[in-house]
């Protein structure tokens, strides 16, 4: 989804629209098969490597910005350079064809729909986006994952279709209509999408369907799972629904992450909700001056139920923020203080998350609809070996991975330790453009080892710390 301003990214949010221009009238329309449509054959042999929910490290590619030739082959061609930043789970966003304009004369859909080129406008839930490639393309990068230990999640857009989508005129059913029987734009919060139809959530023949062409995926291009954009706005049943059908896929161990925050999902069955609460407070501390103490509640109140192993994704920067807010070096003070941001976010609690571009240190944001801009390799070494190293730090430690969290904030340094089982990480970042000086609790001072570039280190009664300076130690 697209959040266009930082107030609303802070909140639950806003969709992508969609305008490219094409032909006035609508394509011939194929009725798509709905429950009666047969599973596919598995391509392929279901990945054997894909993490425990709390062990997942997630990368976000947007094809179009992450590489020149802007399709499957240009992310396949660096996977080893993304293996390297220090994850395990590859998410790619929406691979499905995007709608285009559509003129009809009469029905339920009359009228002209103009689109703006949005990945979140899906014409066809079955097919890939030619743009990018080929299922075959598709599979050729799932493949080169796969055989790296990359796991692979697609971007599953549920709430809505383009206009010129085929159940538009095939199933008109499917969509919400207004009482004068017109099929009505997503609406949020007071704004209207004009670019996208709103589907209909109490129609059980649009759910079977929706779902078994999400399910269809697995077999076709043997992903290893889904983020489902703006799932805070389908009823808990239907999410229950579909998670309860992809986990009588045996075959596959799949991973599901929710674009929301509310609770139930977790009950629903996702593995993960999104840390919309934690990028708005590294906003309000890194930008408006809040205390570091900010982050040490949200441990609380975005975990809200729950239970076992779930997690919360905790991001610094994403498409959407990105295009709308800007990109962490520009929001948070520079290198230094987009790394500070970077250290709390993936290590207090939850799941790291790196969006394409932000382990290079780019200072231009990518816009929707992320046409404008590509990625450039290589331009901040130092800043992409900071990203390496704080992630195999991560790894290599159970108590910086999983471990249960303390806090020593202060208003100016967020601070804590972890602990799992002996293992004992104590991390430290400067939330300031200032040097500051940190009072070390008693029962932290000792001898520790630093974890980024070892070597013993010798923690007294305070700590000094740069700029936006960090520390990781463990013992």
């Amino acid at each position: 989804m697209l959040r266009t301003s930082l107030a609303l990214g802070l909140a639950l949010g806003l969709l992508a629209g969609c305008k490219k221009d094409a032909p006035s009238a609508p394509a011939p329309v194929v009725v798509p098969p709905v429950t009666s449509t047969p599973t596919p054959s598995q391509y392929g042999m279901p990945f054997a490597g894909v993490p425990n929910r709390e062990d997942a490290v997630i990368y976000q590619v947007n094809m179009r910005a992450f590489s020149q030739t802007g399709n499957f082959a240009g992310v396949t061609a660096r996977l080893d350079s993304i293996k390297a930043v220090g994850v395990n789970v590859l998410y790619l966003m929406p691979i499905y064809p995007v709608g285009a304009t559509v003129t009809y004369a009469s029905g339920p859909a009359a009228g002209t729909h103009a689109t703006a080129n949005s990945p979140y406008c899906v014409k066809d839930y079955r097919a890939v986006n030619p743009e990018f490639g080929t299922l075959a393309d598709l599979r050729t990068l799932v493949d080169a994952a796969h055989a790296r230990g990359l796991s692979v999640m697609l971007d599953w857009v549920p709430n809505h279709t383009s206009w010129d989508n085929a159940w538009i005129t095939a199933h008109p059913d499917w969509y919400q209509k207004n009482p004068a029987g017109a099929i009505t734009a997503v609406s949020n919060n007071g704004t209207t999408y004009a670019d996208v139809a709103q589907l209909d959530f109490t129609n059980a023949a649009m759910r079977a369907e929706l779902i078994s062409a999400m399910k269809s995926w697995v077999f076709t291009a043997n992903v290893d799972g889904f983020r489902c954009d703006y799932a805070d706005f389908q009823p808990n049943d239907f999410w229950k629904q579909a998670t309860d059908t992809l986990r009588s896929v045996r075959t596959h161990k799949l991973l599901l992450l929710a674009e929301g925050s509310r609770s139930a999902n977790f009950t629903s069955g996702f593995d993960y909700n999104f840390g919309f609460g934690f990028y708005g407070g590294i906003n309000n501390v890194f930008r408006n001056g809040s205390a570091a103490t900010t982050f040490d509640a949200l441990n609380t109140s975005e975990y809200v139920g729950a239970t076992g192993t779930q997690q919360v994704v905790r991001y610094t920067t994403n498409h959407d923020v990105n295009g709308s807010d800007g990109t962490p070096v520009a929001l948070f003070g520079g290198n230094a203080g987009a790394m500070s941001a970077f250290v709390i976010a993936s290590l207090y609690k939850g799941i790291p998350f790196v969006y394409n571009g932000q382990e290079a240190g780019m200072t231009t944001a990518i816009p929707f609809p992320f046409t404008s801009v590509k990625v450039q390799w290589g331009a901040h070494p130092d800043v992409t070996r900071a990203y390496k190293q704080l992630l195999a730090a991560r790894a290599a430690s159970a108590a910086l991975r999983s471990g249960t969290p303390t806090a020593y904030s202060t208003a100016n340094v967020c601070a804590f330790t972890k602990t799992a089982g002996t293992d004992q990480a104590f991390v430290l970042a400067n939330v300031r453009n200032t040097a500051t000086t940190y009072p070390v609790p008693a029962a932290l001072t000792g001898t520790w080892t630093n974890a980024l570039q070892g070597g013993a280190v010798t923690v007294g009664t305070s700590i000094s710390l740069p700029p936006y300076g960090y520390m990781v130690l463990k013992k």
